[in-house]
């Protein structure tokens, strides 16, 4: 797990991002846990959904914690086949990071961002594993990711 936590610190350290990364005893895979773990609203998390391709390729689709991800919109936005979620193991693959902790940046990917987490001036994001945060400012987020802000919630 330390190892998840250092290559995430060390890209936003080598990226200059402004984050304030968050290690705790309790596990915050799901929204609901890590907004419970923190003492924050769940409306201020996001998910990172992550997808293949046809040929693949993965694609992250970050939306609002409450919201869920409309595979046929990604598909549609990037003219392409509707995409698949990866499983586990995929995940880990294309990411580096384990599923519930993957984090909104610091991998390749191509990255959705839902309009909705526009709004808001920061986020709580994976922090590497299911036992770390992230809380970054959106467009510190939205330039570390080079995402795209497309409608891609239901």
């Amino acid at each position: 797990m330390e190892d998840y936590h250092s290559a995430i610190s060390s890209f936003i350290m080598e990226n200059n991002i402004d984050a304030i990364h968050m290690v705790l005893t309790e596990s915050c895979h799901s929204v609901q846990e890590a907004a419970k773990a923190i003492n924050v609203s769940q409306h201020a998390f996001v998910k990172n959904i992550c997808l293949l391709d046809n040929k693949e390729q993965l694609i992250i689709a970050i939306v609002k914690g409450e919201d869920r991800v409309s595979t046929t919109r990604v598909g549609k936005a990037l003219d392409i086949e509707r995409p698949r979620l990866a499983t586990e193991d995929e995940i880990l693959a294309h990411t580096g990071f384990p599923a519930g902790g993957v984090p909104s940046f610091g991998f390749k990917a191509l990255f959705l961002v839902d309009p909705k987490v526009t709004h808001l001036p920061y986020i709580y994001t994976g922090g590497g594993s299911q036992f770390s945060l992230l809380k970054v400012e959106t467009k510190s987020m939205l330039q570390a990711n080079k995402g795209k802000v497309i409608r891609i919630r239901k």
